[in-house]
């Protein structure tokens, strides 16, 4: 008789609930501790509201904008030197190409968090796919990958991502391939890492004693316990998802056209006119600024919060 499945519950009743490696207090889960914590944060409710109140207005996009992103309902209005603002049919006023830009500004929210969801899951699955390469086998195989790991982390972000969106083409799949492959070596070391800092634990050691397999720890036990850090990694990559792709849209890697609803493209698009209308450009850019501190607030409390060298009673 195989003992395997009485060597996988006692590896279960000693392994670690969470990243922390703690079961909680009073015996609660890791992340349902976590979730008290984070309601007693003030950090991590206004941050939690705005990611909301951003997921919230990008999925009921067609609901919530009185036009389409592709419309320009106050065309015969512009003039020169002349751009319409605020009105009761427009709430705040008018671009250059005379498209309404509340509806602009609700569209380019549901664009960026497609880019940013899209590009972070690409990169956790590929830095997930790495790490665990690295922290499963060892030796060479861990060699070969974190020094690949290095070179990629050599080379500043966003000009690694303006590489590979330059190359790929003008695209809103480019965006999406070039912040994904930017964010894969930072969830592959972190994943890496703490894999090889789950291996050395107690439940570790007796799971090996017990006759159970490499790949059973690892896939069962070490992998699981260690994906904690990663998942907090990805909320604050979220973050830089959002500036990276609205910098690539900026810079015209985007695709589409001046009149395109998102929000770096509204911010080329309102350099020109800063002396008529300072507006155009302050709304998108105060968004994007306003996602990213959503995200990173959350992050940020997520990671006090499950950490237990910062976890306070």
């Amino acid at each position: 008789m195989s003992t395997e499945p009485a060597a996988q519950a006692v590896v279960a009743a000693t392994a670690p609930t969470g990243p922390g490696g703690r079961a909680g207090d009073e015996g609660a889960s890791i992340w349902r501790v976590a979730a008290r914590r984070l309601r007693r944060n003030p950090g991590a409710i206004l941050g939690a509201v705005i990611v909301l109140a951003f997921v919230l207005v990008a999925l009921l996009a067609p609901v919530i904008a009185p036009y389409g992103p592709q419309e320009l309902p106050g065309r015969a209005e512009i003039r020169p030197t002349f751009i319409p603002g605020p009105s009761p049919e427009h709430l705040l006023g008018l671009d250059r190409y005379g498209g309404d830009l509340f509806s602009k500004l609700v569209w380019g929210a549901r664009a960026s968090l497609v880019i940013g969801v899209l590009s972070t899951m690409l990169g956790l699955l590929g830095g997930a796919l790495v790490g665990l390469l690295a922290g499963a086998f060892g030796g060479w195989v861990d060699t070969a990958t974190m020094r690949l790991v290095d070179l990629m982390l050599s080379v500043p972000s966003l000009l690694l991502a303006v590489s590979i969106a330059a190359v790929i083409g003008q695209s809103p799949t480019a965006v999406v391939i070039a912040i994904g492959v930017v964010q894969v070596p930072i969830f592959a070391r972190l994943l890496r890492g703490t894999m090889l800092a789950q291996r050395g634990q107690d439940y570790v050691l007796a799971a090996r004693s017990l006759g159970l397999s490499r790949r059973t720890v690892t896939m069962s036990h070490v992998l699981p316990n260690s994906l904690g850090p990663v998942i907090v990694q990805a909320t604050l990559m979220l973050a830089t998802a959002v500036i990276e792709a609205a910098a690539l849209s900026f810079l015209g890697l985007g695709g589409g056209s001046p009149t395109t609803a998102e929000w770096g493209r509204m911010l080329t698009a309102a350099q020109n006119e800063l002396e008529v209308a300072p507006r155009l450009a302050m709304w998108p850019g105060a968004l994007i600024a306003i996602t990213a501190l959503g995200f990173t607030l959350f992050g940020e409390a997520l990671r006090e919060a499950l950490d237990p060298k910062t976890r306070k009673r």
